[in-house]
């Protein structure tokens, strides 16, 4: 499957604006491995039932930039206390992540599990503990089985590779049905530059990250504070703007790691199309995540415009986005309007019902504190597609957002019931 983007990037060099090439297509068969300098494997090590990944490893040739953003529950898991702190201090060489086991509320003993695992790839690589992010996903409260982690690291350093990354991208998974990659290269002012990612998710998926893991690698060359601030701003926009169940889980964490490869060093105007590359990726990488959703049949899009500010927009779009009254319109594919603006009329925000305009699969259907006349049956056909649109124009002022969730269904339920036992 390959996505093209037609829009050129330009950049203010010297005094000038220069138009540069489109990106190259958005190639969803190729992650992390896509970047010059990295290599990766993904392994069965006996977390989960046999056969099924669980243990993935993901190494830069040379030491790297590291940024990050992280979940903001409270109850966070050990790898997210660990690696928040590999992040801090700016560099790092690999990565390593584990699946079947969230390694959270396991007490001081998860706190030395996750240590031991950054310590293990360490040692391999003659580098510092704390230049190994440590990532899991799975099973809460459970310890980690050390020893079935241990052969598994030494198993994928092993089976490293820089060719086809799927077993990575496969052994972080949980209930995804499908692993999830995407890369491409730009062109900058300064060079050409390559990005690549992996990431999962499927149930317990809300802003302020989500049960997801996202592992970004780039062989541009990029201070750690530039780098942070450009994910911390496409993040935001991509995997802070989808919703599942609502639900924030304890282990969420998005990983850039910048190698400078390339011989391509990125600052100021330059690290425009780079952020430009990086968004491109995240979304497609986010709405897979929705797409992907527990049980999910169809998707989603709210955007909200004319609110009193970002915050409401943004406010008011969650809202919508989360309430299980619209999730299951979506489902039923039923254009029942009523749902949305007493959705957003409850999200605590400033809305002037009487100024709001509504519209579903581009067709108006409130306007003026009332029903529009429209061709329901029409509207009912239209809604029957795997993408739906929902679109509120407000007249409070010029406040945007946008939200990406799937429809609720009974499998998510039988999903959910059992996912433990």
């Amino acid at each position: 499957m390959a996505i093209y983007f037609i829009a050129r990037f330009c950049a203010n060099v010297k005094g000038q604006w220069v138009q540069y090439r489109p990106m190259t297509a958005l190639n969803t068969n190729l992650g992390v491995n896509f970047p010059r300098g990295f290599r990766s494997a993904g392994v069965y090590c006996g977390i989960k039932k046999p056969g099924l990944l669980d243990l993935a490893l993901i190494v830069s040739e040379t030491e790297a930039s590291v940024a990050g953003m992280f979940t903001t529950n409270r109850a966070c898991a050990a790898p997210v206390v660990w690696s928040k702190q590999v992040v801090a201090g700016g560099r790092a060489r690999a990565i390593v992540a584990n699946s079947g086991n969230a390694n959270c509320l396991t007490g001081e003993q998860g706190m030395r599990d996750a240590q031991r695992m950054a310590e293990l790839v360490a040692k391999r690589l003659e580098c510092p503990p704390t230049q190994v992010v440590v990532a899991s996903t799975g099973v809460i409260g459970v310890p980690l089985p050390m020893t079935a982690v241990e052969k598994g690291i030494a198993q994928a350093f092993e089976r490293l590779t820089d060719g086809d990354d799927r077993t990575t991208a496969d052994a972080i998974l949980t209930t995804d049905s499908a692993s999830k990659r995407a890369s491409l290269e730009i062109d900058t002012p300064a060079g050409t530059v390559r990005i690549g990612a992996i990431a999962k998710g499927a149930g317990m998926i809300a802003p302020k990250m989500a049960t997801m893991l996202a592992f970004i690698t780039t062989d541009a060359a990029i201070d750690p504070t530039d780098l942070q601030a450009c994910l911390a701003r496409v993040v935001n926009k991509t995997f802070n703007c989808i919703t599942v169940d609502g639900d924030t889980s304890t282990n969420d964490m998005v990983i850039a790691l910048a190698n400078g490869a390339s011989g391509v060093q990125l600052t100021g105007d330059a690290l425009q199309p780079f952020e430009q590359g990086l968004y491109q990726v995240c979304e497609y990488l986010a709405k897979r995540i929705v797409k992907d959703g527990e049980g999910a049949s169809r998707i989603f899009e709210v955007r909200v415009s004319g609110a009193a500010d970002a915050d409401a927009a943004r406010r008011i779009a969650r809202t919508i986005a989360e309430s299980q009254l619209v999730k299951t319109a979506i489902h039923g594919g039923d254009p029942n309007w009523g749902r949305i603006i007493a959705a957003a009329g409850r999200a605590g925000a400033p809305i002037d019902v009487n100024r709001a305009r509504l519209y579903l699969q581009g067709t108006l259907v409130f306007e003026n504190g009332q029903p529009t006349e429209y061709d329901e049956r029409a509207l009912v056909e239209a809604m029957q597609t795997d993408e739906v649109s929902i679109v509120l124009a407000l007249g409070d002022g010029d406040g945007e957002a946008h939200f990406w969730s799937s429809d609720l269904t009974a499998e998510y339920v039988k999903i959910n019931a059992h996912y433990r036992t």
